[in-house]
Parts: C-alpha cells; sequence; structure tokens
C-alpha cells in the first residue's frame, strides 16, 4: 500500500509540475506546442566556452530562428515536462514556411552545454532528435576549468583557493576510475576539461557529418571563418555575423605560472586522447606544439 501511495503521489506530482510549467510559466505558448516545430541543431556543450555567445551569432543568419531563450534544459532536467513543453520554446511552423519562403531554408535550435556529459541526455536526444546536427566547442580546459573556479568565487560556492581546489580534484581523480559520471559533479572543474570521455558519448550514438567540434579560442580569434564552418555545416548560405558576441567575460587575476605547468602536465595525456578522436590538433598551449599528424 506504501509503494502504491507513493507512485500515486508521484504521478500527481508530475501532472502538477506539467500544469505549472505548461500552462503558467509558458502561458499560450504551451498550448500552441503541436503548431510549433523541434530543433534542427543543438550545441551541446562545454560549460564557460562561449556557447552563449556562439548560439547567438548563430541565431543571426537570417534563415535561422531562435528559441524563447538559451540554455532550456529540456533533455536533462525538464525531460519528464514532456515534448510538448519542449515544442513550445520553438518557432511555429508558419513562422518557418515564412522564413523559407522569404530565405528559401529554415533552421532552429538551443544550447545547453551541461549536455556534454550526461549520458542520459545522449540516449533522449538520439530518440527523439535521431537527425539533429550537434555542436561541440571546445575551450583549452585549463583556462576552462579556471574560468569556472572564478564563477564559482563571484557566485559564493567557492571560498577556497584554486591551488587547493585543483589539487583536492587530482588526488580524487586518481583514486577512481575515470568515467563520464564524474563530469558531473559539483567539484569537477578539471574532469569537465577531459573531453575525449564526453565526446566518445555522443560519438558512438551519433553519425560523425553530425557532429561538429570548433575551437573556442578560434571562434574568439577569427568569428567569420567559424561562423562559415558552421553555417556550412548546416548547409545554409554564407553571411557575414554584424557582431561577435563574446561579451560574457569577466577580469579576474591571472593563473600563477608554476599552477598553469601543473594543470599543462595533467591535461596532455587527456588531450591527446582527444586529438586522436578528432584527427586534427588545437593549439592550446604552446608546450604542447607537437608536430603530430593523427588519422580518423
Amino acid at each position: 500500500m506504501t509503494n502504491h501511495n507513493t507512485i500515486k503521489k508521484s504521478r500527481i506530482h508530475s501532472v502538477l509540475q506539467k500544469i505549472k510549467y505548461q500552462l503558467i510559466k509558458r502561458h499560450v505558448y504551451a498550448i500552441t506546442g503541436p503548431l510549433r516545430v523541434l530543433p534542427d541543431f543543438i550545441i551541446i556543450g562545454t560549460m564557460k566556452s562561449g556557447t552563449t555567445s556562439l548560439y547567438y551569432d548563430i541565431c543571426e543568419h537570417p534563415c535561422v530562428e531562435s528559441a524563447s531563450y538559451d540554455e532550456i534544459g529540456y533533455f536533462d532536467v525538464n525531460y519528464h515536462l514532456g515534448l510538448n513543453w519542449y515544442r513550445s520554446m520553438f518557432p511555429t511552423i508558419i513562422k518557418k514556411n515564412k522564413v523559407i519562403k522569404k530565405f528559401g531554408k529554415f533552421m532552429t535550435g538551443e544550447d545547453t552545454p551541461f549536455y556534454f556529459w550526461n549520458s542520459k541526455v545522449v540516449e533522449r536526444i538520439h530518440k527523439d532528435l535521431p537527425n539533429i546536427k550537434l555542436i561541440v566547442i571546445l575551450r583549452n580546459p585549463i583556462d576552462r576549468a579556471y574560468s569556472e573556479y572564478q564563477n564559482g568565487i563571484r557566485n559564493g560556492t567557492e571560498n577556497r583557493i584554486f591551488e587547493d581546489v585543483i589539487k583536492d580534484e587530482i588526488k580524487n581523480i586518481k583514486n577512481k576510475t575515470l568515467t563520464v559520471e564524474l563530469c558531473s559533479g559539483i567539484n569537477s572543474i578539471l574532469t569537465r576539461g577531459i573531453y575525449h570521455i564526453q565526446l566518445k558519448l555522443w560519438r558512438e550514438k551519433f553519425e560523425t557529418n553530425q557532429i561538429l567540434v570548433i575551437q573556442t579560442e578560434m571562434f574568439s580569434k577569427n568569428p567569420s571563418n567559424i561562423m562559415n564552418d558552421i553555417f556550412e555545416f548546416f548547409d545554409l548560405p554564407k553571411y557575414v555575423i554584424k557582431k561577435n558576441r563574446m561579451d560574457k567575460l569577466f577580469k579576474y587575476p591571472e593563473m600563477k605560472k608554476e599552477t598553469r605547468d601543473v594543470l599543462i602536465e595533467f591535461f596532455d595525456s587527456y588531450n591527446e586522447e582527444l586529438f586522436k578522436m578528432l584527427g586534427y590538433r588545437f593549439d592550446w598551449e604552446e608546450s604542447e606544439l607537437k608536430e603530430k599528424n593523427y588519422k580518423n
């Protein structure tokens, strides 16, 4: 009887959640869910690598319409709200037809960088959107970790010095088997930069031509080239963006050289695994620029 009551309460809670988020939070948009489209692309990661800027640059293309907001998080924390709730975030079929009539093609999508390390998300997206285009933007894992640490300092969720944070995590990593689940932990700023174990999840489910991997540093240095690569990946006409939105930048103290040297050594083998997987290298650290060529 107790188990039956628990199941009943869970179902009631689920119904109330859907009412709250579909009718109260989404208003009329939830009602029109069946009249709306699902995304053609998703930026799946990574955190603190410029996903938001990249998303809104993509949405500047005349053939691309944005979602209601970025980081929807449907396939991880909001999946219980149902596909109709997810549809409510995207343009209507009427809007799609208007864009096609005017520009010849139409696309829409979203970005949620927390998807990258979540194996459940991989399964859910593959089931619901098997033909989706996926974009991964990767930042030097050292800078990515330091940026996430500084974000914790600003938000008041971290008060340790950076050196203590990485020392504790390196010790934790050495004492455990390296799995993708470690990337989702609160104290996982280094593990989230071990990209090859996360990318492997997606490559096992999706075709190679469905996944585009780009480098944050190149996006910052030469956004036009990166955007052209993306529009080609989407099979969209070339378009020159008017403003690169790499504007979510915060100033903080430079990392100590000796700390950086520790992290260069820590990430070296993991980065090599990523480069082998990709078949090409990223110029993340001058000390790591070795003459190596990899084949897919």
